[in-house]
């Protein structure tokens, strides 16, 4: 029985895959409407996204098919909408990343972090979560977490008490050495083994049976179950703190790209009302109150706010919390002085970011306008992006020799020039870059211009129009509450990419300016907490074996509250200041697509 019970549950997706198309099939051939062969395609492609019976990327391709063979867009209209500005800002910003990935800046970063805030449990998880958020900003959230894990575990093995004494802190255990990937900012449908993830060059602790075997001292049930406590709660600070920091940043997650995308493609005429700096002067804030609000909450439920176990006050386990620090400093000296390579890397970040902030400052004029012409529109982020992963193709990772950057090396008795490598090599990026969310970003743009081309999303501002007496807060909330509800069992992407247009529609039927739906909707996506099966870094803490489902749930849940308060509070003070979001803009009264 138990066996035909698991048959019949691997046969669902096939069920879902064949039968899906067919039970939705009387809505083009009964209405016979262009407006509802379009929303076939958008039914099929949001079914396909929440079960994941096909990749997401794949499911993404699929109005590359149907429009054309539904009469609603030819072929050629809908491939030209894969490959926007949007898809080369994230293309341009991901490669950064990778050579901030692949040359350990990120992880020298995170352990100089964690020397200067120190041991002490409060103190140690502020820094995590500081950290985690701060290089989510900009990386992968996967890679984020799959880098603080065995940081987190290794400082954990130390404060339980299981260190050995023969052993120099922070040498790894005996485990091959395998090289995280960098998985795309969004869930998909099958993560790699705890055990591929922790197994790095730089940290590896003993796993068996994907579980990582911490064994506690012998300790009394009380002192137990606080150690037990405190692995819970760093662990979660670390998956939940990846999460919150990429809101920051609009390459920080992929419904941030995503909204920026389809202002664009509903809203031509919106004049770039939201780029890299208006974005972080809005999301940053909101991500630094949240931020605070979890470490608040974590160290309640974990930790307990009693100053000598919290901040260290007359802690007597002097010799465990210098274990500890000793392990941190190890690992960070084990990455040596900064190379070359690294300090070319972090120079050209810093470069990129300076761009980004001083391109349209709004303000003042930014260079953009300076350097051609007043023709600021011609730039955009994703130039800025561009311009600097070439650089990296370009410059080599060794100090230059002689003027032709040619180094010397003994091969025999003869001196043989060769060229330094660059920073970042295709191959490493070929490896690491998550491709599949521009094909992702780019399905979502085809949909919305099916849905323009076939005048859906008129029809669906029409049926909106009763929500005019509503005040607009109150939709915000409960759009947010569902969204936050929907992205848990669904990816974040796909999740922004469904719901973006359609409330682009709705808040032009009621007239209310689209940026007060959009953005806070954008952010609800990106706050998954309460299921494993979220987020990538939250299937990553749990695959730890220290965790319940309950404990992700229960903890969540006042998560997913918390952030709905932050970002009602945040879209309803300085946000509404900064998108002036008390008027219906323009730009905003045109035909759109959903």
């Amino acid at each position: 029985m138990l066996s035909s019970l698991r048959a019949g549950w691997q046969m669902r997706s096939v069920v879902v895959l064949f039968c899906s198309p067919f039970l939705l099939l009387p809505l083009p051939l009964v209405i016979g409407t262009t407006e509802a062969a379009c929303a076939y395609v958008i039914i099929l492609m949001a079914v396909y996204w929440c079960t994941e019976v096909l990749p997401l990327s794949v499911t993404a391709l699929l109005p590359t098919l149907l429009f054309p063979m539904m009469g609603i867009m030819t072929s050629r209209d809908v491939c030209m909408q894969y490959l926007k500005d949007t898809n080369m800002l994230f293309v341009g910003g991901l490669m950064v990343a990778v050579a901030v990935e692949h040359w350990n800046l990120h992880k020298r970063i995170a352990l100089r972090v964690l020397l200067i805030v120190g041991v002490r449990p409060a103190l140690l998880m502020l820094g995590f979560m500081g950290v985690t958020a701060f290089l989510s900003m900009w990386i992968s959230n996967t890679a984020t977490t799959a880098m603080m894990v065995p940081i987190v575990l290794a400082v954990l093995e130390q404060l339980n008490g299981t260190h050995d004494p023969n052993r120099a802190p922070g040498i790894p255990a005996s485990a091959p050495a395998v090289e995280p990937p960098l998985h795309p900012q969004e869930k998909t449908g099958s993560m790699p083994s705890l055990s591929t993830l922790i197994s790095s060059d730089h940290v590896a602790l003993p796993v068996e049976n994907g579980r990582v075997q911490l064994e506690l001292e012998e300790l009394s049930g009380e002192e137990e179950e606080e150690k037990k406590m405190m692995c819970k709660g760093l662990l979660l600070c670390v998956c939940y703190s990846a999460s919150i920091g990429g809101i920051a940043t609009l390459t920080g997650t992929g419904p941030n790209l995503v909204l920026i995308g389809q202002l664009g493609q509903l809203f031509p005429q919106n004049g770039d009302v939201i780029n890299f700096a208006s974005w972080f002067v809005f999301a940053f804030p909101t991500m630094i109150l949240m931020l605070t609000l979890a470490w608040f909450w974590l160290q309640f439920v974990f930790i307990g706010f009693n100053l000598r176990r919290t901040w260290g006050c007359g802690v007597s386990d002097t010799e465990k919390n210098r274990a500890a620090y000793d392990t941190i400093r190890h690992e960070h000296g084990r990455l040596g002085p900064m190379r070359y390579g690294e300090l070319s890397v972090l120079a050209l970040f810093v470069l990129l970011v300076a761009l980004w902030f001083t391109r349209d400052p709004r303000f003042i004029d930014g260079w953009a306008t300076h350097a051609f012409n007043s023709k600021a529109e011609f730039v955009t982020d994703a130039t800025a992006a561009v311009f600097v992963a070439v650089l990296l193709f370009v410059l080599p990772s060794e100090p230059p020799h002689y003027l032709c950057f040619w180094r010397s090396s003994d091969a025999g008795s003869k001196a043989v020039h060769t060229l330094p490598p660059p920073l970042l090599t295709w191959e490493v990026t070929q490896k690491k870059m998550p491709w599949n969310i521009v094909l992702l970003l780019g399905g979502g743009f085809a949909l919305a211009k099916g849905s323009e081309e076939s005048g859906l999303s008129r029809w669906l501002g029409d049926q909106m129009t009763p929500l005019h007496s509503i005040p607009p807060w109150a939709i915000a909330i409960i759009l947010c509450l569902l969204i936050a509800t929907f992205t848990e069992c669904a990816s974040n992407v796909a999740t922004a990419t469904l719901f973006l247009p359609i409330l682009a529609s709705m808040s032009q039927s009621i007239r209310v300016n689209p940026l007060y739906i959009m953005v806070p909707c954008t952010l609800s996506a990106s706050f998954a907490f309460m299921l494993p099966v979220a987020t990538p870094p939250n299937a990553i803490v749990f695959s730890s074996g220290y965790l319940k489902v309950a404990d992700m749930a229960k903890t969540g849940i006042v998560m997913n509250i918390m952030g709905i308060i932050c970002i009602t509070l945040a879209i309803n003070s300085w946000g509404r200041l900064l998108f002036d979001l008390d008027t219906f803009p323009a730009w905003a009264n045109t035909t759109i697509a959903v």
